[in-house]
């Protein structure tokens, strides 16, 4: 939202007293992110099976969760996926669903990392890190078994 970094760098600049813009505002917001992930992964997190959505998010979760919006949720299975749902048990529809829910947010995943400059696991690459002046060995020393 361009507006919430205007105020961001408003703030900034008042508490400071210094210059700042959204060019630098977007390259500090990239190392914190990169920050992050490698100290989760220093913990033991911070890779693609840490980002997974909760079971509940694709839902329907239950037979009766389902079948109480049966005909919006048959609707996205026709449209989205272009399954016939003609004949199809609630299981089995719940089961397609999901599917295509699950396989819409690994798309969203990879879209994600390839914009922040990590692998296919959510780990920062050493090449990306180089570039936003990262490189600091222990960094690397923390990646690099995840490369």
């Amino acid at each position: 939202m361009p507006e919430h970094v205007d105020n961001y760098i408003t703030i900034y600049k008042a508490v400071t007293g210094r210059e700042f813009d959204k060019k630098r505002l977007i390259e500090d917001s990239e190392r914190v992110y990169n920050f992050q992930r490698v100290f989760n992964l220093r913990r033991g997190f911070g890779t693609r099976i840490h980002d997974r959505q909760p079971y509940r998010a694709a839902g329907p979760v239950t037979k009766e969760e389902f079948e109480s919006r049966a005909e919006r949720y048959d609707k996205q299975l026709r449209e989205k996926t272009g399954l016939n749902t003609e004949g199809m048990t609630t299981e089995e529809k719940m089961k397609k669903l999901r599917q295509y829910r699950e396989a819409q947010y690994e798309s969203l995943i990879d879209a994600v990392y390839k914009r922040r400059g990590w692998n296919n696991n959510g780990v920062p690459k050493i090449e990306f890190l180089q570039k936003i002046g990262m490189d600091l060995p222990e960094v690397i020393e923390v990646v690099k078994n995840f490369q």
